[in-house]
């Protein structure tokens, strides 16, 4: 069955990514499968233009835009071409995964753009705190548990209003590669379950974590 990424949806996702596309490939195959009910991914923006994200959008045949930092002035400009492309899909909640740029939130984006992060913020989260930084932060804590965190964005990095969080633990002789696996795992089931509760009770149940 072909997979149309503009059928029928209670909730129509933007996604917006700067890497790999893991979250975006695993987005793309819950919505396939039914476990991701009643959304629809109405465009994929990438920061950048050679990533794997940009071949996983492009694969299961979604709108993709790519829109670079590097292409701006200023990040007012950036943003506001986000907002735009965003705007222009008829997007119900931005999606960020992996996105590694500073989006200026307009106004008619508070409590409708969601990140994923992956650390127990408040802690190990910021500028800087990304991919394996993060990981390699928590083994040089000697804390006993790491996780993920989904919140709310606004204009700070990883810093709005926390969701949901699933705790993993830090086991001995943990590399940052062997940690990432785990939260990596915890990731793939947390993201899409906050996702469908968004559909399930509509934007307004995210406006509670304000």
């Amino acid at each position: 069955m072909t997979y149309d990424p503009l059928g029928p949806a209670d909730l129509k996702i933007g996604v917006l990514i700067s890497g790999g596309g893991t979250t975006l490939e695993n987005l793309i195959q819950r919505i396939r499968d039914g476990r991701l009910r009643r959304v629809s991914i109405a465009l994929v923006i990438s920061s950048r233009s050679t990533v794997r994200g940009v071949q996983v959008a492009r694969a299961a045949n979604l709108p993709l835009k790519i829109i670079r930092r590097k292409d701006f002035s200023d990040d007012a400009g950036f943003s506001a071409a986000i907002t735009a492309a965003l705007d222009q899909a008829g997007v119900d909640l931005a999606v960020l995964a992996g996105f590694l740029c500073h989006w200026r939130l307009p106004p008619h984006y508070e409590g409708r753009a969601i990140n994923i992060h992956p650390a127990l913020l408040p802690r190990f989260g910021g500028r800087g705190f990304w991919g394996r930084h993060v990981h390699e932060a928590v083994l040089a804590a000697g804390v006993n548990e790491s996780g993920c965190t989904v919140h709310l964005v606004d204009e700070q990095y990883d810093h709005g209003p926390i969701i949901s969080q699933t705790r993993v633990p830090v086991l001995p002789g943990d590399t940052p590669e062997s940690l990432a696996a785990r939260v990596s795992a915890a990731e793939r089931e947390l993201y899409p379950q906050v996702i469908q509760q968004v559909a399930d009770r509509g934007l307004e149940w995210l406006q509670q974590h304000r």
